[in-house]
């Protein structure tokens, strides 16, 4: 492996110089010998030893991404493409600025001081947080956090969220122009205060204003994996006067959708249904599924763009972002 010393003998300097070139501490060094130095490092192939920069920069470059949606046994929240696509533009535009991307689920608050004991972040994203203990226990943090999803207005952190409620409206009065009625709703469980609960009140107020009644028997609450949307079709037949059905996830309308096929249930002809982010599954499936659109990598890059102001010490205009969602018309969805 190469070392900072054989740099320094390849240069002709010090390894003190070398070191101030690598780390940033180069304002005594001329620029004749800052290139030569880099010269050195790209035709030896030195590769910088992370731990032992960030102890003399305190900073790691590396940024935490905390997954804090707490998922049953042998379940995996990475399975949603949803949130693998949003991981994968954070991680993306975080490399193109020099930083690494640490993925970590806890999912109590002292296994997240556990995990900042342990790992040097010098900043934290965080997916799937409400006001309860956990989140007071980040009130302390003094490094930089971003949001993403969540509910929590606070100028302490930035929060990048969607027009989650607009959204489902938008899907459930589709439903309604259609001619549907009888129109139910598919989610995991729906807890105050967070995402799910707001798409599930964007679905009853479009049913409240075009005069459709509410009915709390078609409310289905299921995890989203195969097993669960079997459930959910076992529910759904018991109901064969429903004709709709609003998903508050793609990747669970795509299981429901498999799930009733085994049973005989067609779609649209016998069941129409609407699904909500417009993975790319969203296409694949048959009929191809009607949804509402939200850009996920959009989300992804809006904020490693804040986490890279806080990280810069910039003052922000706003700490909050909710971006737009817009509804992409297929083939599941029948007008009757």
């Amino acid at each position: 492996m190469v070392t900072i010393r054989d740099i320094a003998e390849a240069t002709g300097v010090s390894a003190t110089t070398v070191s101030n070139v690598i780390h940033g501490k180069d304002n005594r060094v001329s620029a004749e010998t800052i290139q030569k130095i880099n010269d050195a490092i790209k035709q030896l192939g030195y590769v910088p030893n992370m731990s032992a920069r960030s102890l003399v920069s305190s900073s790691s470059k590396v940024i935490g991404f905390v997954n804090h949606v707490i998922t049953r046994d042998n379940a995996n929240f990475m399975e949603d493409p949803f949130h693998s696509a949003t991981i994968g533009a954070i991680e993306s535009t975080l490399r193109e600025n020099g930083y690494y991307l640490m993925l970590r689920t806890v999912e109590t608050a002292e296994e997240l001081v556990t995990f900042l004991q342990r790992w040097n972040m010098d900043g934290l994203f965080f997916t799937g947080i409400f006001k309860d203990k956990f989140y007071d226990s980040l009130a302390g943090l003094n490094i930089p956090v971003v949001l993403i999803d969540s509910y929590i207005h606070t100028k302490k952190f930035c929060n990048v969220g969607l027009e989650d409620f607009t959204g489902s409206y938008n899907a459930t009065r589709h439903m309604i122009e259609k001619g549907h009625r009888k129109i139910g709703f598919a989610s995991p469980n729906i807890k105050d205060g967070g995402v799910l609960q707001e798409r599930f009140l964007g679905y009853k107020a479009a049913l409240a204003e075009a005069s459709v009644p509410f009915d709390k028997s078609i409310v289905f609450q299921q995890e989203m994996d195969i097993a669960s949307c079997e459930l959910v079709s076992n529910e759904i037949v018991k109901h064969p006067d429903m004709t709709g059905l609003v998903v508050s996830a793609d990747i669970m309308a795509a299981g429901i959708m498999a799930a009733l096929r085994k049973k005989g249930v067609r779609i649209p002809e016998d069941l129409s249904i609407i699904g909500f982010d417009d993975i790319s599954l969203a296409q694949l499936v048959t009929p191809p599924l009607t949804t509402i659109h939200q850009d996920m990598n959009l989300k992804g890059r809006l904020a490693v763009d804040f986490m890279l102001q806080l990280l810069n010490g910039k003052t922000l205009d706003t700490t909050e972002i909710t971006l737009p969602t817009r509804l992409v018309e297929r083939d599941s969805v029948k007008t009757l």
